[in-house]
């Protein structure tokens, strides 16, 4: 074996062996709440129930929204990742309903206590309406984005009879959409969902 040909199978051989660390990293990474899911979704007794109806992340991977921050600046939902999101989708007009969701997700993260810095809130406005300042100072810390209606309304699964508007989604801290609330839900059982899953995972 000649000089060239024995070190091309050695940088291979690295490269090889570069790749499997990185998937290494990437399992363990991902194992804690792979295995929050596992026990609380699926090897759960029969007397456990959650309240709020869990997505299959896999049938509604987040696509570009041509999203951006009020101030046009690019942003996305993938910032936020290693978060968890309580997302609401709605008019920039903001309607009773649309400030009733803003309040039930700050209510919601404030009842989190300790564990609410590991959530963030966040406003995908689906028209080019301006938001309004009283507003933007009253549930201040909720971050606001405008997107692409056509493209929501394609991406976010929705209960019969109802719009993505009447929903707040959960997306986990890996940037999964994995749960969606009913119209005008119950805080508490909200509360007792996200607390859980909060409790079972260690990532976000």
């Amino acid at each position: 074996m000649t000089k060239p040909e024995a070190g091309n199978k050695t940088d291979e051989a690295r490269r090889r062996a570069g790749r499997w660390k990185m998937l290494a990293v990437v399992a363990v990474c991902a194992a804690p709440l792979i295995a929050s899911y596992l026990t609380y979704y699926v090897i759960k007794p029969q007397s456990r129930t959650n309240y709020g109806a869990l997505i299959d992340p896999r049938q509604y991977p987040i696509p570009p929204l041509g999203s951006s921050a009020l101030d046009g600046a690019p942003a996305k939902l993938a910032d936020y990742k290693g978060k968890w999101i309580m997302l609401q989708v709605d008019r920039g007009d903001c309607a009773e309903d649309c400030r009733k969701k803003l309040l039930t997700m700050r209510q919601l993260r404030l009842m989190q206590g300790k564990e609410m810095e590991r959530i963030e809130r966040v406003w995908l406005v689906t028209d080019n309406a301006p938001v309004e300042t009283m507003l933007l100072r009253e549930y201040d810390g909720t971050d606001i984005l405008r997107a692409d209606a056509a493209r929501l309304k394609a991406w976010l699964p929705v209960d019969a009879g109802t719009s993505a508007e009447d929903h707040i989604y959960l997306i986990d801290p890996l940037g999964n959409l994995m749960m969606r609330f009913p119209k005008d839900p119950d805080p508490n059982k909200m509360k007792k969902d996200i607390s859980k899953l909060l409790r079972a995972s260690s990532i976000g």
